[in-house]
């Protein structure tokens, strides 16, 4: 693992606010250029360990993110609500459903 913006972010620290990274390419990684915060600069684990939290929290929302991609768009939800009724309407949003799964 290694210094992340995702890790820095997940700690409350803004980029380009308390924050900027850089890598030179030299096969040394993502460094921390420059802290402007006011706060402490956290440590590399620390910042790993938040980065770890961070993408356990991402990837435990995939199915959600599946699901949103397939959703009709809400203005189409309504119209076939309207016009097929709710038991239409929980029918199709079940396929969806089903298909991504929550975890």
């Amino acid at each position: 693992m290694a210094i992340t913006s995702q890790g820095l972010i997940h700690l409350g620290f803004i980029p380009e606010v308390d924050f900027s990274l850089q890598d030179d390419s030299d096969g040394n990684g993502v460094y921390i250029k420059s802290w402007i915060s006011s706060d402490a600069q956290p440590t590399v684990s620390a910042i790993e360990a938040a980065a770890i939290e961070w993408q356990t929290a991402y990837d435990a929302q995939a199915y959600a993110r599946s699901r949103k991609a397939e959703y009709p768009e809400i203005v189409d939800q309504l119209d076939d609500i309207y016009h097929n009724g709710i038991d239409a309407w929980k029918a199709t949003i079940k396929v969806t459903k089903d298909k991504y799964p929550k975890g």
